[in-house]
């Protein structure tokens, strides 16, 4: 019995809690599909500056030890959560020194959320593609210029570093790591034992179409106009066709999206065909020709605008970064 791969969850005053105990949850899930003789698969330890009990931003409390010397990460998988709390733990500044030493020694290092943003403030994510949470996105670009911060990906990898989008993003990076050390077929076994995607149908990306149509009133007419769109992605669809399948102006359709959506219905049937490309690259298509024309891009050259001005990469890459 080979020992367990050691998980470190680094934890600070005022983290999110899903960001530590999500991924912890996925490690622990894998001795449920492994024979006695070899668990456990992983052996998880939450860090913290001080030691002690952690206070999360839900009042909730996590045990941890002090951070340890950095030799003690050698080999490990090191994980740095994100929350409220990131902010006053930057101006600390103890955090970034800490991870400027130990982060090179471990096997791998990965951020949930707005974690990124301490070891982008260690110096160890320059010239680097990162996630963070959307929301958060603009601000780590703005705040580390070196970065390649991508505004809508789950997760992402470059070398050993991984950084993920935020909460239960951090589960679907920890997901990819499972697969990564026990192989696919472990990976969805646990992924159904949580109830989760081992790919979510809206590709690898942090939010989509299907998720901002079910703001608008169910049974509505945005919904009814997402349904339409759906069928009709491969064609030229314009603002003027969908307002008369809605039989309404193409005014009040703009209204109505702007409203139910926050979008206009040019950038909603945008969304849905980048969806739909996206879908098209996890699953394995590997012409590009093709997926522009069943996505209504009509050529690669607007595929790969489309993906850069979308997403901050171009198609081939997204299908390097993110798909396997």
């Amino acid at each position: 019995m080979g020992a367990p791969h050691r998980v470190l969850l680094l934890v600070f005053p005022d983290f999110q809690l899903l960001d530590a105990t999500g991924p912890a949850d996925v490690f622990a899930s894998v001795d449920e599909h492994l024979s006695p003789s070899v668990r456990p698969a992983y052996r998880l330890e939450a860090v913290s500056p001080a030691g002690g009990l952690v206070r999360s931003s839900t009042g909730l409390e996590l045990a941890a030890r002090p951070l340890p010397e950095p030799a003690e990460v050698a080999g490990c998988t090191l994980l740095v959560v994100g929350g409220h709390g990131v902010q006053a733990a930057m101006q600390q500044g103890g955090i970034a020194r800490w991870l400027a030493q130990a982060a090179p020694l471990a096997a791998r290092c990965a951020s949930v959320c707005t974690g990124a943003f301490l070891l982008a403030q260690a110096g160890l994510l320059e010239r680097k593609p990162v996630v963070t949470h959307w929301r958060y996105a603009e601000l780590l670009q703005r705040l580390f210029p070196g970065l390649e911060v991508l505004p809508d990906a789950l997760f992402v990898r470059d070398d050993k570093f991984y950084s993920s989008a935020g909460v239960t993003a951090g589960m679907d990076l920890c997901l990819s790591l499972v697969e990564e050390d026990h192989g696919r077929e472990l990976s969805l076994r646990v992924a159904r034992g949580l109830v989760m995607y081992l790919r979510r149908p809206g590709g690898q990306r942090q939010f989509s179409a299907e998720l901002l149509a079910q703001q608008a009133p169910a049974g509505g007419q945005m919904e009814q106009l997402v349904k339409w769109l759906h069928e009709r992605l491969a064609q030229v669809v314009g603002v003027e066709e969908m307002a008369a399948h809605l039989a309404m102006s193409s005014r009040t359709l703009h209204r109505h999206c702007q409203v139910e959506m926050g979008m206009t219905p040019a950038k909603l049937l945008l969304q849905l065909r980048l969806e739909k490309a996206s879908q098209l690259l996890d699953n394995g298509e590997s012409s590009l020709k093709r997926v522009a024309q069943h996505t209504g891009f009509g050529s690669e050259y607007n595929l790969r605008r489309a993906f850069v001005q979308a997403l901050g990469v171009t198609p081939g890459e997204y299908r390097q970064r993110f798909c396997r």
